[in-house]
């Protein structure tokens, strides 16, 4: 699996991690103690997804591998730093568009 695709996936969700911690935690480096650790969880998913390179986006996906918890955070991050990223990382912002029309592997039974 090249892990060059998995970078990218992996920079997409940092940048939206960075926008929505930067806009509602009072920080002045980096990411707060949560927002981390949520990006952390993120990376140890995308390493260990069943897909591999033919990886859909997570929210086209038919497994849901993040724990509830887990998801409903990612996705309140993911609505708020979405709409923003075409301003503050246009490249990486029309590269996720395109990844989101991907069609969504079929699942072996």
């Amino acid at each position: 699996m090249p892990k060059n695709f998995f970078l990218c996936e992996k920079k997409i969700v940092e940048k939206m991690t960075d926008i929505y911690c930067k806009d509602h935690h009072q920080i002045d480096q980096g990411l707060c103690r949560e927002c981390t650790d949520l990006l952390n969880y993120v990376h140890k998913r995308l390493d260990h997804c069943f897909f591999g390179e033919n990886k859909p986006v997570c929210g086209k996906c038919p497994i849901h591998c993040y724990q509830k918890e887990m998801r409903e955070k990612i996705t309140i991050v993911m609505r708020y730093a979405g709409p923003r990223m075409i301003y503050k990382h246009p490249i990486l912002a029309i590269d996720h568009i395109f990844r989101s029309l991907k069609k969504v592997p079929l699942l072996k039974k």
